[in-house]
């Protein structure tokens, strides 16, 4: 057992209440065989967790491979729409394909083709989950988003809320890539992992599959074997936790 997830082991056995973790891996149509190493991990393990597809990044084998993950029996892999073509279209500031640089009509035009790309591409009904890259996107893409049908939308948690109506937010806490992520080395790691753990009652977990390596696969199975042995860990996909918040809301 790796001492570095120790302060999570105590974090969960501190825990009044079951604390629930997702997973959502951002990027999908990159790095492809990078993507299926990093699903091997997550299904070894039961492990939900919510693909971001790019859709003018998918091609057919990819889609296809997708497909077939999300129709078999007991999937813990789901597939969403992530923008459109990942790219940036802000001239200054942090980058953002739905940034405040783009018409509403621009927004919703892509927001609209990207999602009929990832259906025809998978064959299957579109979800209602966006994932903006870079996490970012504004007021109105939410409201483009809620006229299009979606349901649900996935940023940082410390984002400000957008508070548009019925589209319900369910952001990430930990980015395992990111400069504050598993970089700064195991043990700060498992202390940022512990910190979401005593703070949240559900924890968000973002992965990048495309720069993930073999060294952060392995810490991530180790988090995996972690979170299985608590009592108190819950594994759920995105849209089952966004599910449960609007019954009960």
């Amino acid at each position: 057992m790796s001492s570095w997830l120790d302060p999570v082991r105590r974090a969960f056995d501190a825990a009044p209440s079951p604390i629930t973790f997702f997973f959502r891996d951002d990027d999908a149509g990159w790095e492809d065989e990078k993507l299926y190493r990093l699903l091997d991990v997550m299904m070894y393990f039961g492990a939900p967790v919510a693909v971001a597809a790019i859709p003018m990044a998918i091609h057919s084998r990819l889609a296809a491979d997708l497909r077939a993950l999300v129709t078999a029996p007991a999937t813990v892999v789901s597939v969403h729409q992530h923008g459109f073509a990942h790219l940036n279209h802000e001239a200054t500031g942090r980058k953002s394909e739905f940034g405040p640089s783009r018409s509403r009509d621009l927004q919703r035009q892509d927001l609209a083709d990207g999602r009929q790309c990832l259906e025809d591409a998978l064959g299957l009904p579109p979800s209602s989950m966006f994932t903006p890259p870079w996490n970012r996107c504004t007021a109105e893409t939410a409201e483009c988003l809620l006229e299009l049908g979606f349901k649900l939308l996935s940023r940082d948690a410390c984002a400000e809320p957008l508070k548009t109506g019925g589209l319900r937010e369910l952001g990430v806490h930990l980015d395992w890539t990111g400069r504050h992520g598993a970089r700064t080395g195991p043990s700060r790691w498992g202390d940022a992992i512990a910190d979401a753990v005593a703070a949240n009652t559900t924890v968000g977990v973002m992965l990048h599959h495309a720069v993930m390596s073999a060294e952060d696969r392995g810490l991530l199975a180790e988090l995996l074997e972690v979170l299985a042995s608590r009592p108190r860990a819950r594994l759920r996909q995105m849209a089952a936790i966004a599910s449960d918040s609007s019954a009960q809301s």
